[in-house]
């Protein structure tokens, strides 16, 4: 095999890791957004309609439309010119202007032709959450980085069941007497599907912050003992590391989330029928399936899955709380996977080398 044919391949086993971000000379602007200029385009365009307001005259709104047209046409112009380009040519690279100009001026149509705020606001978030999205699927290979992962979950639950065996008894004895509780059942059939979307929002945020906190420290002592006899990591190159742990923890504390989640509302279907919850809650709940079992009438309802969900996200933040204090977890957890990436380390130092020796030296850590 030559040389850049093995280049080529190593470059293909970093994308398969997960890790896209080891490849040199992989730049957002090169090899990420121009690979999303159709897509981009086509959502663009899409948006140019927001100058559209119904109370208007066909005429009105088709003045607002090419109006809306010429401020994207001459945003374009000032960019190409900016960059010495002919003004109304396709953009040979995608850059920060270019992107700022998808999330803003989109945005500013409705504010501009009809004042509407909220549509601009709902709008420019709409836009950086699809950058962001493109940027982690495509630029951090997001999607390979749950694939590796999926393939390794069973292993790393397993690594992890002295922690689950400590952490989650403890919680299922003391989430069991609150499911039982009038009060919790009371307050989740209360509370409105936005407060309970917040909480669990809330819970979700929390953990992820959790989690985020030790990343540095983690990638750095993963670094030190799988990083084979290449130069250190750069900057980005750490993210798109820390990146693979943070997906390997957050799916475990999603699948025991989940677990939980379950567990309750197959535990609610079996004790809680419909004249409990007329004790509880004052009414029969909301039924969505209503089965016999065992000579009794089972129920799934609305409100089971509220309290099933609550106990579960309050399980996910304690899980990853324990996570994040036991040492022996982490160890056992970074022991597997050093291993687990060695092999890529290693290769990493060796496609290094074969760079170099192909006329194409990687640049100084």
């Amino acid at each position: 095999m030559s040389d850049p044919a093995g280049v080529h391949e190593y470059e293909r086993r970093f994308r398969r890791a997960g890790l896209p971000l080891f490849i040199e000379d992989y730049s957002p602007a090169s090899d990420i957004f121009n690979r999303a200029v159709p897509l981009l385009a086509i959502v663009f365009l899409a948006e140019i309609f927001g100058a559209i307001d119904l109370d208007w005259s066909l005429l009105g709104n088709s003045l607002a439309v090419l109006g809306a047209l010429a401020i994207g046409v001459a945003f374009a112009a000032v960019s190409n010119r900016r960059r010495g380009a002919r003004a109304l040519s396709l953009p040979a690279r995608v850059g920060m202007p270019e992107l700022a100009g998808f999330v803003l001026i989109p945005a500013l149509l409705p504010l501009i032709f009809n004042g509407q705020w909220v549509s601009a606001l709902v709008t420019a978030l709409g836009n950086l959450l699809l950058l962001a999205l493109i940027l982690g699927v495509v630029g951090f290979g997001l999607l390979s980085i749950v694939r590796w992962v999926l393939g390794r979950l069973l292993s790393q639950l397993a690594s992890s069941l002295s922690l689950l065996t400590r952490a989650v008894p403890l919680l299922m004895i003391f989430s069991i007497v609150l499911f039982l509780t009038t009060e919790m059942w009371q307050v989740f059939t209360e509370v409105d599907d936005v407060s309970l979307g917040i909480l669990a929002g809330l819970f979700l945020a929390l953990g992820v912050a959790f989690l985020a906190a030790r990343l540095p420290a983690e990638v750095r002592r993963l670094e030190r003992d799988a990083g084979g006899n290449g130069p250190p990591l750069r900057g980005r190159q750490r993210v798109n590391v820390g990146l693979v742990l943070f997906v390997s923890q957050l799916l475990q504390v999603l699948v025991v989330s989940l677990a939980v989640g379950i567990f309750f509302i197959a535990f609610g279907i079996l004790t809680v029928d419909e004249h409990i919850l007329e004790t509880w809650i004052g009414d029969s709940g909301d039924v969505l399936v209503s089965f016999g079992i065992g000579g009794r009438d089972a129920v799934l309802t609305s409100e089971l899955l509220r309290v099933s969900a609550a106990i579960a996200s309050f399980t996910g933040l304690y899980f990853t709380i324990s996570m994040l204090t036991d040492e022996v977890y982490r160890r056992e957890f970074l022991d597997e996977l050093t291993n687990e990436m060695s092999d890529t380390f290693r290769a990493r130092a060796a496609y290094l080398g074969l760079r170099g020796r192909a006329g194409a030296a990687p640049p100084a850590a």
